[in-house]
Formats: structure tokens, C-alpha cells, sequence
């Protein structure tokens, strides 16, 4: 499987440049059949979401639940989560909390694990309270998961 992390905060244009900076990227992993993973949500997941389904490459979408019963989402991520639905062949159902920054990160972890290929949009920042972007990249080659860098020119962070 071939996942994604990155910013939350990412510039409406800076989603534009990535949709089709993935598209290239996926391409080749569409061909030799392997498949996408994403966590729903809005910004960055949609843009892999819509790569993968313009390049062919099967997409998976986790939708967290709790006590069993799919969460609430933030009202912004909920047309984000439909939309990925809708791009997705699979769904899988995780228990965690997706307004807990530390479950969405541990999640995040336990997903990585997963998979062969992680493509990170990050922009070389450190880990704080709200991003963890660094902080996967590390756990991703810790773990011997090979980890792809992605910042196209002129990205930008600060609306997401």
C-alpha cells in the first residue's frame, strides 16, 4: 500500500499543485497494481483521493468509529470524507477519536506500518502541537517504510 501525510494547513493552491504533482507519481504504482490508503479528511486527502482515481490506482479510505459507530466528523471534513467515499473501492472502519490529535497520530502510525511506500507532503518543518507531519516521516524510516518527500515549487502552507 502506498499512503500519504502531510500539512492540514495546506494553501488551496498549493492543493492544486499536489493533485497533479501525486497524478505522476501514482501513475506508476497504478500499473503494477498496488493501492492507495488514506485517512478522510479534508485538503491533502481529497487531492490523493482524486490523483489515485484519475491514475487508476484502487484507493482505500478509513473512516473512524467510535464505540463501533462511525464518528462524528468536523463539518469540514465531512464532504471531504463523502467525496473520498465515493473515489474509494475499499473502506475500513478504525476506532479512534478523529477530534484527538494523539489517536489521529496513532493511528496514523499503526496505518503506516502497513504499508511500502509513504509519499509525504512536508515542507521540512519540525513536529509541533498541531502537525505531526515530522514526526511520521521519522516513524515511517524507522520502521523500514520508504519514504518519498514531496514539496512542489511554490507551495505553500497557511489555510487548510
Amino acid at each position: 500500500m502506498i499512503a500519504v501525510v502531510g500539512h492540514a494547513d495546506l494553501a488551496p493552491r498549493t492543493l492544486a499543485l499536489l493533485e497533479d504533482e501525486l497524478r505522476s507519481r501514482l501513475a506508476r504504482w497504478a500499473r503494477t497494481g498496488r493501492t492507495g490508503l488514506v485517512r478522510v479528511g479534508q485538503g491533502l486527502p481529497v487531492a490523493f483521493g482524486r490523483a489515485a482515481q484519475r491514475t487508476g490506482l484502487a484507493l482505500v479510505a478509513v473512516v473512524p468509529t467510535l464505540n463501533q459507530v462511525p464518528a462524528l466528523l468536523r463539518e469540514r471534513d465531512q464532504q471531504a470524507a463523502g467525496e473520498l467515499l465515493l473515489l474509494s473501492q475499499q473502506v475500513r472502519l478504525l476506532e479512534y477519536d478523529p477530534a484527538d490529535r494523539d489517536a489521529c497520530v496513532r493511528t496514523d502510525e499503526r496505518l503506516l506500518r502497513s504499508c511500502a511506500h509513504v509519499l509525504a507532503i512536508w515542507d521540512g518543518t519540525a513536529s509541533d502541537g498541531r502537525d505531526a507531519t515530522a514526526h511520521l516521516v521519522a516513524y515511517a524510516r524507522s520502521h523500514g517504510v520508504d519514504v518519498e518527500v514531496v514539496w512542489p515549487d511554490g507551495a505553500e502552507r497557511g489555510t487548510g
